[in-house]
């Protein structure tokens, strides 16, 4: 599986971004994919998640009720719709692809498989 992140860029405090992160392969849909993200000078951070399914979504604390992960698998895309971005959002961005992901590792990038490069989100204050 490759994947390309898109969608990145400047934007205001309180504003929308909605990144998207585009897959290749026949098998996309057997996989949970995650959002993670990495500030400067900081590890990188779990965002969202979404089962192979789009049934089951995950959030990091810090995006519940602001960010939305959601998946078409026709297209073999994943989107994160972020509103009311926040100066704390900005980092750059990146998909990853993991397969049989128990609950638990979800939330923990060194279980996915596969990454796209990263996108840039910059939030001004």
């Amino acid at each position: 599986v490759q994947l390309q992140a898109s969608g990145g860029g400047l934007v205001q405090t309180g504003g929308s971004l909605r990144l998207s992160c585009a897959a290749s392969g026949r098998t996309f849909n057997r996989y949970t994919v995650g959002w993670f993200r990495q500030a400067p000078g900081k590890e990188r951070e779990f965002v969202a998640g979404i089962r192979m399914s789009g049934e089951s979504t995950y959030y990091a604390d810090s995006v519940k009720g602001r960010f939305t992960v959601s998946r078409d698998n026709a297209k073999r895309t994943v989107y994160l719709q972020m509103n009311s971005l926040k100066p704390e959002d900005t980092a750059i961005y990146h998909c990853a692809a993991g397969a049989n992901l128990i609950i638990t590792a979800v939330t923990t990038s060194q279980f996915y498989q596969y990454w796209g490069q990263g996108t840039l989100v910059t939030v001004s204050s």
